[in-house]
């Protein structure tokens, strides 16, 4: 594997973000907008990324102790 590929595979698309979620695409952007999402990368094309690193950093933050 390449690691151009390597590199693609570590950054998850939007609906996979969602779907791991199980949230809607509109929450997601309501999140975002209070900053309250993931860190994203916005390709030229105005399509979001996020990576994978991030995404487990942002879900460990939301960790609950109870």
């Amino acid at each position: 594997m390449s690691s151009a590929t390597s590199r693609l595979r570590a950054l998850l698309t939007l609906p996979e973000v969602c779907e791991e979620l199980r949230i809607t695409r509109s929450t997601f952007y309501d999140w975002r907008q209070k900053g309250r999402a993931p860190r994203c990368i916005k390709l030229p094309n105005g399509d979001l990324r996020i990576r994978r690193s991030d995404f487990e950093i942002w879900l460990d933050g939301r960790e609950d102790a109870a």
